[in-house]
């Protein structure tokens, strides 16, 4: 399920993810309920997603959570459309906007760091991926994002055109890498089948039926034959005892994220090489 942000009312929507408007007056009501604010139905809303997922979200729901009604939620959030927003941006806020390797001119160190907590905060927040990035929220915590990468990679001294191309090519990946660990993770308990049931059954009855498989797909069979992919250099793979922990999927994408982040920083030292 892809979802669109920045459907709501343009001024409202942007005066409540910069709370550039006072917010409603909290309303008391009988009884020892909290009082309400957008930082409360936020928050609220984001723990409903990270733990039910985008399509339990509704205003219904979120004031169930804060005892409330949905009719009270209206006073400080306008709508669905207007709390996704909110909550995208909200999340955000978990990236850090500073990174000692960058200000000790290791350029390549801070990139890497940055991608292994960008990736990390998407699979804490799965449904984050759901968010297209057609449209952008506009959010300060978003935009904070943004400014951190950008400054990251005027880093690598390469020229603002390269580097605003660079800024499309690394949240794709990186959003594709955390997909592929969010869905290892949820393919079991989705499916109703572990892993090893699936791929057994499924490789059993493939055999049988293509016997000739090897022959028909050369290039396939003996990149699988020839063992796993190599960690990049100063990529290291997991160790071996925190690596067992991890269902085998997941250590696939995790380690294809490392391989593949490695290939990409190469790409950029190669085009500073070619700059000098």
């Amino acid at each position: 399920m892809v979802v669109f942000a920045g459907q709501g009312d343009p001024r409202r929507s942007l005066s409540l993810l910069w709370r550039a408007d006072a917010p409603p007056p909290a309303r008391g009501g009988p009884g020892p309920k909290p009082r309400l604010s957008v930082d409360a139905i936020v928050a609220a809303a984001v723990a409903l997603a990270d733990e039910e997922g985008m399509t339990a979200l509704s205003m219904r729901a979120v004031g169930d959570r804060l005892g409330r009604t949905a009719m009270a939620l209206y006073t400080y959030v306008p709508g669905k459309s207007e709390l996704l927003d909110l909550m995208y941006d909200a999340v955000h806020a978990e990236l850090p906007t500073a990174y000692p390797e960058s200000e000790s001119g290791d350029w390549r160190a801070a990139l890497t760091a940055w991608a292994g907590e960008v990736l990390e905060f998407y699979v804490r927040h799965p449904w984050v991926l759901q968010v297209s990035q057609a449209r952008p929220v506009l959010g300060p915590h978003e935009y904070a994002g943004l400014d951190t990468l950008v400054t990251l990679l005027r880093a690598t001294g390469l020229p603002t055109g390269v580097v605003r191309r660079l800024v499309g090519t690394l949240f794709p990946y990186l959003r594709g890498s955390a997909q592929a660990v969010a869905d290892a993770r949820l393919a079991a308990a989705a499916t109703g089948s572990s892993d090893e049931e699936w791929w057994a059954a499924r490789s059993a009855a493939l055999l049988e039926l293509v016997p000739d498989f090897a022959e028909r797909f050369p290039a396939v069979s003996g990149l699988e034959a020839e063992g796993p992919a190599e960690p990049c250099p100063g990529e290291g793979a997991e160790g071996a005892e925190g690596a067992e922990a991890v269902p085998y999927p997941e250590r696939e994408a995790r380690e294809t994220f490392r391989v593949g982040l490695g290939v990409l920083l190469d790409g950029i030292e190669a085009a500073r090489v070619g700059r000098t």
